[in-house]
């Protein structure tokens, strides 16, 4: 059959005849890369029914016609994992899971692998990147011995299709996406044509088998999936293992997610004996706090349906040279210069004569803007060096206009706040009659930054 080639774009998978400066998809410039790509082949058999079972698409239908069915979903043995994919993982689902070298992808599926396995449950774990005695010596570490977990080391697709469908398990895992490759695609494993053909069909194998299939994929220096971001556009859900390398704590955040909530997160704690959960993150975020010194003050924000409550660090010093030093650890940098501004102008605070550095304690990285008010206090104190009660948490987000706005699920944020023992809350008074405050905390509305000024 003969082969052309073709360029797509490493960003959107965009496909072009030729090469472009600028992706006309999603804008981004210098994106374009050649791939050798081979003439689509003639439809037949199950390729032109699309997946098992949907033969039926030959024509328009109605949700009357549609054969329903309860999804089922089955525990990975960790808690922490299944809220994050919304109860378990879904049969027939394809989930993707990325992250950077080393933080544990392999560990984490492995060990999710084997408490499945010990339920009875038929797992192939397919490695194009360790050998069966480098898979032997960590599933001895981390406790991943049965007979109903099966290990088989192999790159060609095609190979690991035909494996799947003589063993029939229930759970497949891909380590990694970028190792597979097939033979119809006339390009080196990893590169973009090869990452969206090994893809897309095991995606078809996993909707017509009803195996559910893992894929560990890469991640780029800029934090995303290697290879198109139609990859994570065809899976159903994406996982992303974030942490500090030099931190032993794991957060297991979802991206995507068609069969549960987006934004959920778990955490988990690397030791030797491999991950583990940890189901109080509140409570290790916070440890650790100083005690009487200005410039921290605790904030809540929501991640996914979980509350978590955070210190923010403020350090304001006055600045050496003609322009004032900003920068943010765990935050957004732009955020934060939006906020000094705010806190000049509606506060009168000369904060463009003073360096100042903000850090979310912990190691989290968080965008939400529940945490503009914990900001704002914490420079706050740091500027005065007045020392904010330990006992005191606020949230809210803050507008160009000084005010306070109101923030979505208050009364969750409140009583996580009271379970950890913190007996003040500063939060919006928008909103504040529909809350009902648990005993032993005292909530203080505020409509903007002076009002929350004079409370500390």
């Amino acid at each position: 059959m003969k082969k052309t080639t073709a360029f797509f774009c490493q960003e959107c998978g965009y496909e072009s005849a030729k090469w472009v400066g600028q992706c006309p998809a999603c804008r981004n410039w210098n994106t374009m890369v050649e791939e050798p790509v081979r003439a689509a082949a003639p439809k037949s058999g199950a390729a032109s029914r699309g997946f098992a079972g949907t033969s039926q698409s030959h024509r328009p239908v109605s949700l009357k016609e549609i054969g329903g069915g309860q999804e089922v979903r089955v525990p990975t043995g960790f808690p922490e994992m299944d809220r994050v994919l919304g109860g378990g993982v879904v049969k027939g689902s394809m989930i993707l899971i990325g992250g950077d070298p080393g933080i544990g992808k392999s560990t984490l599926l492995l060990q999710a692998a084997a408490n499945m396995a010990k339920e009875g449950r038929s797992i192939l774990y397919v490695s194009g990147e360790e050998s069966l005695q480098q898979i032997r010596l960590r599933a001895e570490r981390v406790g991943g011995a049965s007979d109903t977990l099966k290990f088989y080391c192999e790159t060609d697709l095609d190979d690991v299709r035909e494996t799947v469908l003589v063993e029939k398990p229930e759970l497949v895992i891909i380590d990694s996406i970028q190792t597979m490759f097939s033979a119809a695609v006339d390009a080196a494993p990893g590169a973009v044509s090869q990452v969206r053909e090994t893809t897309g069909v095991l995606l078809r194998l996993a909707k017509e088998t009803g195996t559910t299939i893992f894929i560990i994929g890469h991640v780029t220096k800029e934090g995303t999936v290697a290879g198109p971001r139609v990859l994570e556009h065809m899976v159903d859900t994406v996982l992303y293992f974030e942490g500090d390398r030099y931190s032993s704590y794991r957060i297991l955040r979802g991206v995507k997610n068609r069969f549960g909530a987006t934004n959920e997160i778990g955490v988990f704690e690397m030791r030797g004996e491999g991950l583990v959960e940890v189901p109080d993150p509140s409570e290790y975020l916070l440890s650790g706090r100083p005690a009487g010194a200005s410039g921290s003050v605790v904030t809540c924000s929501m991640e996914g349906t979980r509350p978590m409550l955070t210190e923010v660090q403020a350090l304001v010093t006055r600045s050496s040279f003609g322009f004032p030093k900003r920068q943010a650890a765990g935050t957004d940098l732009n955020r934060m210069s939006v906020l000094l501004a705010v806190m000049e102008k509606r506060l009168g605070i000369p904060l463009s004569e003073y360096d100042a550095y903000v850090n979310l304690a912990g190691g989290m990285r968080q965008k939400e803007p529940s945490l503009d008010l914990g900001i704002v206090l914490a420079v706050l104190s740091s500027y005065t060096g007045r020392v904010i009660d330990s006992g005191v948490v606020a949230f809210g987000e803050v507008g160009l206009a000084g005010e306070v706005r109101q923030v979505a699920q208050a009364e969750q944020r409140v009583q996580e706040a009271a379970k950890m023992g913190f007996t003040t809350c500063i939060l919006p008074k928008a909103g504040l009659s529909k809350i009902r405050a648990p005993k032993g905390i005292k909530l203080l509305g505020v409509r903007s930054i002076g009002e929350a000024k004079d409370l500390i």
